[in-house]
């Protein structure tokens, strides 16, 4: 008989905000395929009887590609395996989840879901920086920092984000930083809308680095900025004050 794969969302980083029923799925899988994104201290927990399977992405090198990642899943499945499969934050916002849910189901596979909280909120929101705010904005917009914004066939839609004078959370972007500060800043966005990178964000060794569109992409340069990092651009920024209202 065949098992299923279950697609869990570990949250931000903090064991704490992962899932009673997140936990329950991990602690009851045979098999578990697991990101870095999820942190330490939710994979040093992660059950010895089970086989651990390492998928994440290091230094830029993948240890599986997402082809391998979802056949493994498939044949673990058809070998009748509780199978988890273990992403930080949530798996259906840029976790490629949704890609992986369309392959189990063409291979005839059940799949459940466990929603994880979202770093594009949670982040900010612990070090106190609202992404929305009756004063400052009253709109959201979440984006993948994960392509050029310079090439032709961008997704996405940089005059309509320039024009936008709402929160704009980008993620998976320190990479591309410079070309998506100046790709706002060219369809009219502001070089003075404050920014702020969170990196590692709610673990221990989280760090803060605000600046501007205008000199982000050098402050956070000079600062060694680094992923994993949740990037809030706008005015909503205004608010952080060097606290953290949450710890690990």
């Amino acid at each position: 008989m065949s098992g299923k794969v279950t697609l869990v969302g570990s949250g931000p980083g903090s064991i704490g905000l992962l899932a009673p029923r997140g936990r329950e799925a991990i602690e009851a899988a045979e098999v578990v395929l697991y990101d870095q994104l999820p942190g330490e201290e939710i994979i040093a927990v992660l059950p010895q009887h089970a086989e651990l399977i390492d998928c994440g992405k290091y230094g830029g090198d993948h240890t599986l590609e997402q082809d391998e990642i979802e056949a493994l899943m498939i044949d673990r499945a058809r070998a009748g395996k509780n199978v988890v499969r273990l992403k930080g934050g949530d798996s259906f916002l840029f976790g490629r989840g949704g890609e992986e849910m369309e392959s189990l189901r063409a291979a005839g596979i059940e799949v459940a879901v466990v929603p994880g909280i979202t770093s594009a909120i949670a982040v900010p929101e612990a070090v106190g920086i609202p992404v929305t705010h009756r004063r400052f904005a009253s709109q959201v917009t979440v984006i993948t920092g994960h392509e050029d914004p310079t090439k032709g066939e961008s997704a996405l839609d940089w005059r309509l984000l320039g024009q936008s004078r709402g929160t704009i959370v980008v993620l998976m972007g320190v990479k591309n930083l410079p070309q998506i500060a100046a790709a706002l800043v060219e369809n009219g966005r502001s070089p003075k809308t404050p920014v702020a990178i969170i990196e590692r964000g709610m673990r221990p060794d989280q760090r803060v680095t605000v600046g501007t569109l205008g000199d982000i992409a050098g402050i956070a340069r000079a600062q060694s900025v680094r992923p994993p990092a949740v990037i809030v651009i706008g005015d909503v920024v205004s608010l952080y004050d060097g606290t953290t209202l949450f710890r690990p």
